[in-house]
């Protein structure tokens, strides 16, 4: 595990990428998401997730955004992916303290969960969100050793 990076379970679930500079917070999401069968991959903010996201072979099902971060905000991240056709099929939910509404551009997101979060409430929209997606993002199947 690097400072900007988690690496993702392995198996045949679902994989949900967690953006959010806290790590106790992204960790706490992963750990609530393993354990309802998702697999989860953190970035600690929008380029990590960006250059994670570019070199990965496992497109998310379903990415978690915070929108309050250094180096590349949530904002930010949602304006860089209207521009990436693969990344636009990808479901969005913000989980943030900040409004997604006011003087900053449209999201574009496909939900929005305030902090401090309900648990049910979030994965109840994760899994909606994999249900409506016509892409369902995995992680490879582990090979037999």
């Amino acid at each position: 595990m690097t400072a900007d990076l988690d690496t993702p379970s392995t198996g045949t679930r679902p994989l949900v990428m967690v953006i959010d500079d806290d790590a106790d917070i992204r960790t706490a999401i992963q750990d609530l998401l393993e354990g309802e069968g998702f697999a989860t991959v953190g970035a600690a903010d929008g380029q990590a997730a960006l250059n994670l996201l570019a070199d990965s072979r496992n497109r998310p099902a379903v990415i978690l955004l915070d929108l309050m971060m250094p180096i590349v905000d949530g904002w930010t991240f949602c304006k860089i992916r209207q521009g990436i056709v693969t990344l636009m099929e990808i479901p969005v939910i913000t989980i943030s303290a900040a409004s997604t509404t006011g003087t900053r551009l449209p999201l574009r997101v496909e939900g929005s969960i305030a902090k401090p979060f309900d648990a049910d409430v979030l994965i109840q929209l994760v899994t909606r969100m994999i249900g409506r997606s016509s892409f369902h993002g995995r992680t490879p199947a582990a090979k037999p050793q």
